[in-house]
């Protein structure tokens, strides 16, 4: 027995719809297995990939890094690493680095509720992830404020309508929820709401065990079944420089202990968190990832991670942080080039500093996108919705966001030239001076022919003007709302909406879990 999950996730009824309306491109479904054909840009030589990594390498062998977990640091001195427990301070051989690559995976799948959505993170395979975590949300109507769980749902919602979504993200930061709850709301709501692969914060063992605990009845296996292959994932920010906290190090351990995947991702900003040049903040970020990346292989050798990166530059007049930056750019590029010489996956994001869904948001989204899918990576976090330095989520932004990823996605899909692309026989139709508007080759495609915009309006300036004279931005805060309010829910059978509940109320009935700091 089935049923649908409300939009409360606390509860499993579908209330009723109206008329759904077409809000996604048709051909949405093409979006669920991005591939990207092209071959990834360079901006270093091999020799100075090698050099950098030479320099990391060297840099954790004689500078080392602060540890801040007990835990962490009994794990390094298990395996030989240098461990001075009065400082902190770790330093790592390349012996032990060069142990840890040979065992970390080059690619893994990531399993979704419904099996059509597993996300590939391998070779040229592409998945994108909504922005994650931002303290609040805003719209054009109700401008910025601090985020409440009804705004993490309706982020939700956003994500399951549109395939080129394939991961979900923290979305924003539910301040309404108390910190022991909100991660059994949060992880309750992405699986009752959508059937797309969750995320979860490493903020603790606790925490990071009722989340594993909700997943696993939610696929309905086993714990050791849930071990086997992988269901979820987490990002683990360094403290740039050279410092990790934590919950980010026990992050690391508790999801390689069972098997699933964390995201190593340094925060260089360079000029304030790292060197001024490009190569010296790839090269502090580059031993950050490596540092964690070991922590993570001595503690399950196998275990499956990504290798992540955000280096950007900072605003030397003011140090505020600057995205979508030509150094922005090209630090993608070589960040790829890094994760490709380790043979592991790569995340990078879709980032901009502006404050509001304007013009700057989408030039900086565009150079940030531009890095990353020209420079090969295969995992976007912030794909969708972040403005204001990552500290707010906009709805606008949202789908002005989906727009351009879908034209990725778009321009991702395979060109032939058989001899019925070529078409020479629509030119023998129409002969000189004619228009192939109405032509037999014409006909037959023109529905499927292009791409169908999200948000673009290609009308003539009077049509346009006539129908409000719209800003792509006003246009996207119609499309938000309409797709809320006709959003579907994923169908759940009824067993397991009661077994997530049941966990959940139990749960919160015996005090929940505070993170870990």
């Amino acid at each position: 027995m089935t049923e649908n999950a409300d939009d409360s996730p606390r509860r499993a009824r579908r209330r009723p719809t109206a008329e759904k309306t077409e809000a996604a491109p048709v051909r949405s479904h093409a979006y669920r297995q991005m591939v990207n054909p092209f071959t990834p840009l360079k901006i270093f030589s091999d020799d100075h990939i090698q050099a950098i990594h030479e320099a990391a390498l060297g840099l954790l062998e004689n500078t080392g890094w602060k540890v801040l977990s007990d835990r962490a640091l009994d794990k390094y001195a298990e395996h030989r690493a240098d461990v001075d427990r009065s400082t902190q301070m770790v330093r790592i051989d390349r012996g032990l680095v060069a142990k840890a690559l040979a065992t970390v995976p080059h690619g893994f799948d990531i399993q979704a509720l419904a099996p059509e959505r597993v996300v590939h993170m391998s070779s040229n395979h592409v998945a994108m992830a909504p922005t994650s975590g931002p303290p609040n949300i805003m719209d054009i109507e109700r401008g910025r404020r601090a985020g409440n769980f009804e705004d993490f749902c309706n982020i939700l919602k956003l994500c399951q309508t549109y395939d080129v979504i394939h991961v979900l993200g923290g979305a924003c930061e539910p301040q309404d929820i108390p910190n022991n709850f909100r991660h059994l709301e949060v992880t309750r709501a992405q699986l009752l709401l959508t059937d797309k692969v969750p995320f979860m914060f490493s903020r603790g063992a606790e925490q990071i065990h009722d989340n594993f605990e909700l997943i696993r009845l939610a696929h309905g296996i086993t714990p050791e079944q849930f071990k086997e292959k992988v269901y979820v994932y987490s990002i683990i920010n360094t403290n740039s420089p050279l410092q990790l906290d934590t919950p980010m190090a026990e992050g690391i351990m508790d999801f390689a202990l069972h098997g699933q995947p964390t995201v190593i991702t340094p925060f260089t900003l360079a000029g304030a968190m790292a060197p001024v040049t490009i190569a010296g903040a790839l090269t502090l970020a580059h031993a950050e990832a490596l540092a964690g990346i070991t922590l993570g292989q001595m503690t399950n050798p196998g275990a499956p991670m990504m290798y992540g990166s955000f280096t950007s530059n900072v605003d030397m007049k003011s140090g505020s942080p600057a995205f979508g930056t030509p150094e922005y750019t090209k630090a993608a590029f070589g960040a790829g080039q890094l994760a490709r010489f380790l043979k592991m996956p790569w995340r990078s994001s879709n980032a901009t500093a502006s404050n509001t869904p304007d013009a700057q948001a989408a030039y900086e989204s565009q150079m940030s996108l531009w890095g990353a899918l020209l420079g090969g990576c295969n995992f976007i976090l912030h794909a969708a919705g972040w403005v204001e330095s990552g500290l707010s989520t906009s709805y606008e932004k949202f789908i002005l966001d989906i727009e351009m990823l879908q034209m990725f996605a778009e321009t991702f899909q395979p060109v032939t030239a058989t001899a019925d692309d070529i078409g020479m026989s629509a030119v023998a139709e129409v002969g000189p001076g004619g228009h192939f508007f109405g032509c037999a080759h014409t006909m037959e495609r023109y529905r499927s022919a292009f791409y169908p915009p999200l948000v673009s309006d290609w009308r003539n300036f009077g049509q346009w003007t006539e129908d409000g004279s719209k800003t792509a931005t006003q246009r996207a805060n119609t499309i938000w709302k309409d797709a809320v309010r006709d959003y579907v829910p994923p169908t759940r059978d009824v067993a397991i909406v009661d077994a997530l509940n049941d966990y959940v109320e139990r749960r919160k009935a015996e005090g929940g879990a505070h993170p870990l700091t």
